[in-house]
């Protein structure tokens, strides 16, 4: 997956050779708005689903066999493997692209708190919440999670013996299961900034500029 460069930290003190105030609002305003772009962009979103969708299809892959074998398939010896494998292929990079995004989320926090500490400014600062997109991921990620508790749940609760094997059992709560984990990596992703939000900003201020 590519991965632009996140902004460097802060220089130490004795490396900053910024002119005045202004300069280091400047140079700090601009990395800031970066980092949180990169940390609840709308494309953050999309690429989260988009690996819940690779492991989807890779979990769909890895029940084949399973199938073929209880179908009494000849071919099983021979497309099992190869379902197998394609599963993986397709489920193991998505795993590692979330584990990848987790990590990238936390040093984005991390330059953000250390570009904060630099200098404040509360009217620049205050974009900072992004209440409409951590909204926007917080409702999105909740219809996904139940999503995911009903596809799992009606997998199980609704199999008819004779009719729906294990492997449609196990395809119903394989896939109920991962976009349930996609929208609980959301909802913590939104509860987590709003927290941050409160500890390092402050209250929103209400619309007649005092703090709530």
């Amino acid at each position: 997956m590519p991965r632009r460069t996140l902004p460097p930290p802060p220089p130490p003190v004795y490396l900053r050779t910024w002119p005045d105030r202004n300069a280091l609002l400047y140079d700090r305003g601009m990395a800031l708005e970066d980092l949180r772009r990169r940390s609840l962009g709308v494309h953050r979103i999309l690429l989260l689903w988009l690996f819940a969708l690779g492991c989807v299809i890779g979990w769909a892959l890895l029940t084949v066999p399973l199938e073929m074998f209880e179908d009494h398939d000849p071919l099983a010896f021979v497309m099992g493997p190869v379902c197998a494998v394609l599963g993986l292929g397709a489920l193991a990079p998505s795993v590692v692209g979330v584990v990848i995004a987790m990590r990238d989320d936390r040093k984005i926090r991390e330059l953000t708190d250390s570009w904060l500490a630099l200098d404040s400014h509360p009217a620049s600062d205050s974009a900072l919440r992004s209440p409409g997109l951590s909204l926007c991921w917080l409702l999105s990620s909740l219809a996904v999670c139940a999503l995911g508790l009903w596809a799992s749940f009606a997998a199980a609760a609704y199999a008819e013996p004779g009719r729906d094997s294990y492997s449609d059992v196990a395809l119903g709560m394989g896939t109920g299961l991962i976009l349930w984990l996609t929208g609980l990596i959301g909802i913590v992703k939104a509860v987590g900034h709003y927290r941050w939000a409160i500890r390092r900003l402050g209250p929103a201020p209400a619309p007649d500029g005092t703090h709530r």
